[in-house]
């Protein structure tokens, strides 16, 4: 777990008041993208024509993050994950890293990443306090990496992925994003990695999020990926613990890790669906399979107060929707590049 794992902090203190939607979920989860900016380029993340970057004078600065943050939690947020594009891009990561597991009142704290830096970067992660990873790989095959990703970089991503194993961060997740066609062949080998490593491997159902760069085929549900798995045992189910996600955990007899499904489309969590995020141009979204989003960064900027803040947090949770309307087989219906909401 991350620095501030303890899921009883400030049990006796509990916030005045709580970002509760009209569904009585208790929002305590946020994600946060720090950058638009990637090193790869993923056919289900970047569209085909591909969009501008934003200008750095628009994307928040770590000190308005902090802030955002620490009124967050003032509200009941206890689970931080940093996003990107690729976050370990962006210059001063470790040290707002490290400033923001300070931050008293957060519970977990983690960080997602391609991989392609982490190697060098392992012992300024573990400085600033980080302890969770989730690395995305969706493909073992160098040949299949380059299509997907855009680079030849599988090498640097499995470097990166033995040095955090050796430094001793756990749990190390993997996320594979299931391709049919593309990488459906592999995820009896993907999932084989949690025999001999304690990694928790997840297997994600494609979203259709704005347009892909190549076409992606059609979606591969978690109950036609649990049945491609059936070859290596049965799967045995594990307890959620606190702040765990919405995967579906499981282990296979004699593995040092686990097997996770995330079943966004199939069996969709909705209803107990607890985050929000933070884009890196700090616009607050209730929900990454919908458009609605607020402004936070004009207001910020504009030296409102941490009450006028607030109050644009909960109008967010307020349009928070009951579930997301996306279907398996349907067109996208989401407009926003999943690389503008961050992962």
């Amino acid at each position: 777990m991350a620095i501030r794992s303890n899921p009883t902090q400030n049990i006796h203190n509990p916030p005045v008041r709580r970002l509760v939607d009209r569904y009585n979920r208790n929002l305590d989860y946020m994600r946060i993208s720090i950058t638009d900016r990637c090193n790869l380029a993923c056919i289900y993340c970047v569209p085909q024509k591909l969009i501008k970057k934003l200008p750095h004078e628009e994307i928040l600065r770590y000190e308005e993050i902090l802030r955002i943050v620490k009124l967050g939690v003032g509200l009941g947020i206890r689970k931080i994950r940093i996003t990107g594009g690729e976050p370990l891009l962006r210059k001063g990561v470790y040290d707002f890293l490290g400033e923001l597991v300070r931050i008293d009142g957060l519970c977990d704290v983690s960080l997602t990443t391609n991989g392609i830096f982490l190697a060098g970067a392992v012992d300024k992660i573990l400085s600033a306090g980080i302890r969770r990873l989730n690395i995305s790989l969706d493909t073992l095959n160098p040949n299949k990496f380059r299509y997907i990703t855009g680079e030849d970089r599988l090498d640097s991503v499995w470097r990166g992925i033995q040095a955090a194993h050796r430094s001793g961060i756990h749990p190390i997740k993997i996320n594979v994003v299931a391709l049919k066609g593309i990488n459906d062949d592999e995820l009896v080998d993907i999932a084989s990695l949690s025999f001999s490593h304690p990694f928790h491997i997840r297997f994600i159902e494609y979203m259709p999020i704005g347009s892909a760069r190549d076409p992606v085929g059609d979606t591969m549900l978690v109950p036609e990926i649990r049945n491609r798995l059936s070859s290596l045992g049965p799967l045995l189910p594990v307890e959620n613990r606190v702040y765990d996600g919405p995967a579906q955990r499981y282990r296979l007899e004699g593995a040092a890790g686990e097997i996770g499904f995330i079943s966004a489309l199939s069996s969709h969590f909705c209803s107990r669906c607890n985050r929000l995020r933070l884009t890196a141009d700090g616009q607050l979204r209730p929900c990454l399979l919908s458009d609605h989003q607020e402004d936070l960064k004009g207001p910020l900027r504009q030296g409102r107060s941490d009450e006028e803040l607030a109050k644009i947090f909960f109008r967010t949770v307020g349009k928070k929707p009951f579930e997301h309307s996306v279907h398996p087989h349907g067109p996208a219906t989401i407009f926003t590049q999943m690389c503008s909401i961050g992962g």
